[in-house]
């Protein structure tokens, strides 16, 4: 229950679970926005399954409920909800917007995003202001019935999957109906102005990295390593979750296809669903031997890696559902310690990465392109050395949180930071 936990001009923050390790960047927002002197209660609409949580997390100070993850777990929740939510003025109205969705959407899914606006809207305290939901899917879905039972206003930020796997229909309707958006690449916000019946609703307003957490030590020294000497391998990094649109089968591929003559070694970092199936595959592709698979790591167990890497792969792709990246938090950290990036041409990444300038880029599912790049990076540590140096400072320049927050500050009515 939510019980005398609001502050006064509290924003309550819709999160499909937290505290979760593939998303730092909203962890590292909510704190942003706290330093700045935002009130957040946090609303999740599922618990953590993860095995460690970031540094980031422990510094958080709002609040975490969580609403019934399935309805029928916590019947007697529900009911109370459902019979104090039936006295608020826009139950029949939301009740309607509901009915609507779910004749286009009859699913499970759709049902319990209700349930879960009713318990959040009954249980919501009266000093709460605004609604804010990350990902404009299911977190969006409560946040937007919930804001018509309650009358509180409610925004959005959109990222990657939530766009581009949400109907059309579905979009235009949640585009309407929330006080602004703000979604972190070029690519998305052109998209979603497209659908928007207000176009100046969305606002570009990219991530940002906490170069703190990120410190690039002053003494390393760029590899010489060139995959020539058997005893000192190039050591190749990847950090994602194991899933389609992460193109790691692409990426495995390419691997495959270096010479034999070139000594490698390939760290993924990351949990997923394809895991069983990748390490099937290195198996099949006999490269097995050169690859090790480290599962999900916190922030503070990842960074050692990206120090010690020489490059730092992700072959992003658009999965046949329509999924993709939008801009991955890992290309920035790897930028921030001076990693050559090889990456992919698909979404906000070309908006971060300048070829040949901050990294390298091939069109997505470009498995001989992936094998090129890999073999130029690998071969040329002044070319990586180049490269690194040009993405730290661009990440120092425009991608730092300090920088970035500003942009979702406003819209919550904060000031900007004072220049000392």
């Amino acid at each position: 229950m939510i019980e005398d936990i609001n502050k006064p001009s509290t924003v309550a923050f819709v999160l499909k679970g937290y505290p979760r390790l593939s998303e730092s960047f909203i962890a590292e927002e909510i704190s942003a926005l706290e330093e700045r002197g935002l009130n957040v209660l946090i609303i999740s609409l599922r618990r953590p399954t993860d095995p460690a949580t970031h540094p980031v997390h422990q510094e958080i100070r709002a609040e975490v409920v969580y609403l019934p993850e399935y309805l029928y777990r916590e019947p007697g929740r529900v009911a109370r909800a459902w019979r104090g939510a039936r006295q608020l003025p826009g139950y029949s109205a939301a009740r309607l917007v509901w009915l609507k969705d779910l004749r286009r959407d009859p699913t499970a899914n759709r049902i319990r995003r209700f349930g879960q606006a009713l318990v959040l809207g009954h249980e919501l305290a009266a000093q709460l202001t605004h609604l804010h939901a990350h990902f404009l899917h299911a977190p969006a879905s409560v946040a937007r019935y919930a804001s018509v039972l309650t009358g509180i206003p409610w925004s959005c930020s959109a990222h990657a999957k939530d766009i581009w796997t949400t109907p059309e229909w579905e979009k235009r309707q949640k585009l309407a109906a929330c006080a602004w958006l703000t979604t972190c690449t070029r690519a998305n916000a052109k998209h979603l102005r497209r659908l928007a019946p207000n176009p100046n609703k969305v606002r570009l307003n990219y991530h940002g990295l906490n170069l703190d957490r990120f410190p690039v030590p002053e003494e390393a020294t760029p590899s010489s390593r060139d995959g020539r000497n058997p005893d000192e391998p190039v050591l190749i990094l990847s950090v994602g979750r194991a899933v389609d649109k992460k193109g790691y089968e692409d990426l495995l591929h390419a691997l495959s296809r270096l010479s034999p003559l070139c000594h490698w070694r390939f760290v993924h970092i990351g949990d997923g669903e394809r895991l069983p199936a990748l390490k099937r595959l290195s198996q099949e592709l006999a490269i097995d031997q050169q690859i090790s698979w480290l599962g999900a790591l916190p922030q503070q167990e990842i960074l050692p890696w990206y120090r010690k890497a020489d490059v730092f792969a992700l072959a992003s792709r658009i999965s046949a559902n329509g999924d993709r990246d939008g801009l991955p938090n890992v290309l920035l950290e790897a930028l921030s310690q001076r990693l050559a990036v090889l990456s992919t041409t698909i979404s906000g990444i070309p908006e971060l990465i300048g070829h040949g300038v901050h990294g390298l880029l091939v069109p997505e599912r470009d498995i001989d392109g992936l094998y090129r790049g890999l073999d130029r990076l690998i071969s040329d540590p002044d070319l990586r050395t180049r490269l690194g140096e040009a993405g730290r400072a661009r990440v120092q320049r425009h991608f730092s949180r300090h920088t970035r927050i500003d942009g979702i500050a406003i819209q919550f009515g904060l000031h900007k930071a004072s220049v000392a």
